[in-house]
């Protein structure tokens, strides 16, 4: 059986070490990470991002509701992150966790290649369905803010 997965690519005009800030700094995030409709809240991606550690995606809710969590598997910056993706419900059972890698090479002195992997996902084609419509809005918000200030307008 074959692994579906997600690859987007985006050049961004800035630095390795802007975008890998912006994957790692929950102040960076919670102004990149929500989706377009109004009514969205931001998420934030907490850890110490050291191979091993547990990471969590909140909700910037009162609750902080956590509705992905992992571990992260590779932390090489400011050029490579690796972390698994699971539910909550699944953290205990490894064969239901995907593989998000992150990829950050810079290509000339002020263009930055974004990649980014999700692997792993042929049992659950409604986690495909999410990620393959989630990680475009929040991609290209991260690259409007690095560019511009500002995310794209919701």
């Amino acid at each position: 059986m074959t692994k579906p997965s997600f690859v987007y690519v985006t050049f961004i005009a800035s630095t390795r070490e802007k975008v890998w800030q912006a994957l790692v700094d929950p102040a960076v995030m919670r102004q990149y990470w929500i989706g377009l409709n109004p009514d969205s809240l931001a998420h934030v991606n907490v850890s110490d991002w050291k191979p091993g550690s547990r990471w969590e995606h909140q909700h910037q809710n009162e609750a902080r509701t956590v509705d992905i969590v992992g571990k992260v598997i590779e932390c090489t910056p400011p050029s490579r992150l690796v972390y698994s993706w699971a539910r909550p419900s699944e953290e205990a059972d490894p064969g239901k966790h995907s593989v998000v890698t992150f990829e950050v090479e810079q290509r000339t002195s002020a263009t930055v290649k974004l990649t980014v992997t999700h692997d792993g996902l042929d049992r659950d084609p409604k986690m495909l369905a999410g990620i393959s419509g989630g990680w475009p809005q929040i991609l290209s918000n991260l690259k409007s803010l690095l560019e511009t200030g500002k995310t794209l307008p919701r």
